[in-house]
C-alpha cells in the first residue's frame, strides 16, 4: 500500500501563491508543506488544536506548540504558526499550561514554550508577560534535573530535562552545566536513555533517546549524543520506522517517534538512517487517492488514518522530513501560506 501510494503522490503537485513556489523545493520538503498546510486547517479557530474527551473539545497547549514547530520545520503556514503562539501567551492559556509560577510550576511546559517563543523570534523573557527562561532556571534542582513543582507531583522527564536544555542553550546564559551533566549520567549501558529517571533498571526509551540527544548535540557533548544515535539506529526496523519504548521489532513503528528520530539522525550527521526514516514517514501521508480532506495528512501508523491521532502524528512527524534540529529550529524564511497537495 506505501508503494502505491507514494507513487500516485508523484502525480501530486502543492499548490502555493504565486511568488513562493521556489520555497516549497523538490520531493520530500514539498511533502513536508503538503503536511504542514493539512495541519494548520486542522486548527481550532486557526490559531490552536483541541483534543477529544467524551465528544467535548479541550485546548492542548502542548499539541498547538507541536504545530509551530512543525510549521516553521516545513517552513509553511507561517500566518498559523503566529497566531499559534499569540494564542499560547495569553495568560489564561499560558498559565493553564506551565502554572502560576508560585505553587505550580512545570518544567516540561516552560521549557516548550520558551522553545517555541524561540523558533517564533519572540523573545521568551516576555510571553504573556512571563519570563520564562528564569522561572525555568528556578526549577533547576542541586543534582542538575528540572522538576516539577506542583501539589500533584513531579512528573518530569527525559523531555522535560532535553526541552529545558535545548531552549536554555539558545540563551545568552546557555544550559546550566549541571542539568547537561545530569543528561549525560542518566544514560544506559547500552548507550540509549530511559524515559523516566530513578529507575531500578535502566531501561533505554526510542523517544527520550532522540531528544536526550539533540540535548547533548546542542551543548557539545557529541560523543555522548554519537552513542545514543548507534543505540536509536540499531532499534530503526528495515522499512526506516522505529516503535516507541525499547525499539522492539515486534511492535509495529509510528510516525510520531520516527519523525522524533529522523530528526536526531539529520541532526548528528546520521544522514542515511535520517533518509530511512523520512522515507518510512512519507509511506504513511495520504496522497492523491485519499480523500481530499486528507491529502497531506500523516497516519500514525500502517493501519491507516484516525482523526484521533492523525493531527498529532502528523504535527511530530513533520520534524523527521528534513528539517534542523530542535537547537536550530527557527521559522524565519517560512511562507504564510498553507500549501494544499493538489491533483489531477
Amino acid at each position: 500500500m506505501r508503494f502505491r501510494i507514494a507513487a500516485v503522490v508523484v502525480a501530486c503537485v502543492v499548490l502555493v501563491s504565486p511568488g513562493t513556489a521556489g520555497a516549497a523545493g523538490p520531493g520530500a520538503a514539498r511533502k513536508a508543506d503538503a503536511a504542514a498546510g493539512w495541519l494548520a486547517r486542522q486548527m481550532v479557530d486557526g490559531d490552536h488544536f483541541e483534543v477529544d474527551f467524551g465528544g467535548v473539545g479541550y485546548p492542548d497547549a502542548g499539541l498547538t506548540i507541536d504545530g509551530v514547530l512543525a510549521f516553521a520545520s516545513a517552513k509553511a503556514a507561517d500566518s498559523h504558526g503566529a497566531a499559534a503562539i499569540a494564542w499560547l501567551a495569553r495568560p489564561a492559556n499560558l498559565t493553564g499550561y506551565v502554572g502560576d509560577g508560585v505553587t505550580e510550576a512545570y518544567a516540561g511546559a516552560t521549557a516548550k514554550a520558551s522553545l517555541a517563543a524561540q523558533v517564533r523570534g519572540l523573545d521568551p523573557a516576555n510571553v504573556g508577560g512571563v519570563d520564562l527562561p528564569a522561572r525555568l532556571r528556578g526549577l533547576l534542582a542541586p543534582s542538575g534535573r528540572f522538576a516539577d513543582r506542583s501539589e500533584f507531583g513531579d512528573y518530569s522527564n527525559a523531555f522535560s530535562q532535553s526541552l529545558a536544555i535545548i531552549t536554555l542553550s539558545r540563551t545568552a546564559g546557555g544550559a546550566p552545566a549541571s542539568s547537561v551533566a545530569f543528561a549525560v549520567d542518566t544514560q544506559c549501558p547500552d548507550g540509549g536513555f530511559p524515559l523516566t529517571f530513578g529507575a531500578s533498571v535502566c531501561a533505554s526509551d526510542t523517544d527520550a533517546t532522540a531528544m536526550v540527544v539533540q540535548a547533548l548535540l546542542a551543548t557539545g557533548r557529541h560523543a555522548t549524543a554519537q552513542q545514543g544515535l548507534t543505540w536509536l539506529a540499531g532499534r530503526q526496523q528495515t522499512n526506516g520506522g522505529l516503535s516507541y519504548g525499547d525499539g522492539s521489532s515486534t511492535v509495529a513503528p509510528n510516525a510520531n517517534t520516527t519523525g522524533l528520530a529522523g530528526q536526531a539522525f539529520l541532526a548528528g550527521g546520521r544522514s542515511w538512517a535520517a533518509h530511512q526514516a523520512r522515507t518510512f514517514v512519507l509511506g504513511l501521508q495520504a496522497g492523491c487517492d485519499a480523500d481530499a480532506s486528507l491529502r497531506g495528512a500523516i497516519a500514525y501508523d500502517g493501519t491507516g488514518h484516525d482523526p484521533a491521532t492523525s493531527v498529532r502524528a502528523t504535527a511530530q512527524a513533520v520534524l523527521g522530513l528534513g528539517g534542523p534540529g530542535l537547537a536550530m529550529l527557527t521559522s524565519s524564511g517560512s511562507v504564510p501560506q498553507a500549501p494544499e497537495l493538489v491533483c489531477p
